[in-house]
Order: structure tokens, then C-alpha cells, then sequence
């Protein structure tokens, strides 16, 4: 019977410290009360967290399926159905991949964007990559920096024209590419 007791005690006890620490007091204001209950529901509500950002993978070391030579092709990813990736070319003399660039979901400005280019050889083993980035601030983020503007082509409507270039030599003769969009960020 003891042990049946214990129990319901402490309940007691723990709804009579939480009763007199939430209860007025009869002197305190009637719109504090409503403070406290908001501050309340906020300390109660869980924070939000969002992962961390995750680097771009990594390409392929080797292409299960050998491309045709010239080939270009586009990789799927989570941005590939917003924009149209069209005229795209593997340059042989300094290696690069050309093509046009459009975005085809909304009409927003673009801030960022990055089309990456993994260059494979005629057996399909990667000897390299390069990257091409535009950048973005819009008429607003310009005229605060003092900039006059951007001149030419806008991604967003018609797109604009690209080149992915390897900053670094590559370990060998291109025979094949794939491009990738790692990062496209508009308003």
C-alpha cells in the first residue's frame, strides 16, 4: 500500500509547485498573463533545424555505359526540370563544354547558378572537371553596390550562352562529358 502512495504523492506535490509557479498571485497584470502564455507556447514549440548543406557528389570515377565520342549528356538532379540545357558541345582543341542555358519554371532572377562538367575518355574513366558560375544581384543588390547593372544575357527568359572550362590541366584526352547543375539559386 506504501509503495501506492509514494506515487501519488509526488503527482500531488508536482501539481501544486506547477499550480502556485503558473498562478498570478491575484496582483499581477491581466496582459501579462497573456505574455507569459505566448512566451510559454514558444519555449514549447521545438526549433526548427534544417540540415546542413551538402556538398555537390562527387562525378563518377568511370561511366558504366561508354558514351558515343563528342558526347554530352545531362545528369538528373534535383534542378534538371526547371531549365533547358540545350546546343551542348564537347570542344576538343582547349577542352570545354558550350551550350545554352535557360531557366523554364518561373521568370525570377537567377542569384546564382553553377553547371559542372566532368570530362571522361574514350573508356569512360574521368580526367577531369570544370565548372562554369554566373552570379546575379539584380537591379537592387546593383544600385546599392554602385554597380551599373548587368548588361548582358539574364538566365531567366531567353537564358544565356556557357562555357565550362577545367581550371586545371586534365589527365587526359576528352572524349565525353557530362554536365551537371550543382547549385542554382533565384528570388
Amino acid at each position: 500500500m506504501n509503495r501506492l502512495i509514494r506515487p501519488a504523492a509526488l503527482a500531488l506535490a508536482a501539481l501544486a509547485l506547477t499550480t502556485a509557479c503558473s498562478g498570478s498571485g491575484g496582483t499581477g497584470d491581466k496582459t501579462d498573463n497573456g505574455q507569459q502564455a505566448v512566451r510559454a507556447d514558444q519555449a514549447a514549440a521545438p526549433a526548427v533545424t534544417f540540415p546542413a548543406p551538402r556538398p555537390a557528389p562527387s562525378p563518377a570515377a568511370t561511366l558504366a555505359k561508354i558514351p558515343a565520342k563528342g558526347e554530352v549528356s545531362m545528369e538528373q538532379g534535383p534542378f534538371t526540370d526547371r531549365v533547358k540545357v540545350t546546343s551542348l558541345k564537347l570542344s576538343g582543341d582547349k577542352p570545354s563544354v558550350t551550350g545554352h542555358f535557360a531557366i523554364t519554371s518561373d521568370v525570377s532572377d537567377v542569384l546564382a547558378l553553377e553547371l559542372r562538367a566532368a570530362f571522361y575518355d574514350e573508356r569512360g574513366r574521368l580526367v577531369g572537371t570544370g565548372s562554369f558560375q554566373y552570379a546575379e544581384e539584380g537591379e537592387a543588390g546593383e544600385a546599392a553596390h554602385g554597380s551599373p547593372g548587368h548588361a548582358g544575357p539574364r538566365a531567366e527568359g531567353a537564358g544565356i550562352d556557357f562555357t565550362a572550362a577545367p581550371k586545371t590541366p586534365l589527365t587526359g584526352t576528352p572524349a565525353s562529358a557530362v554536365l551537371s547543375i550543382p547549385v542554382l539559386v533565384n528570388e
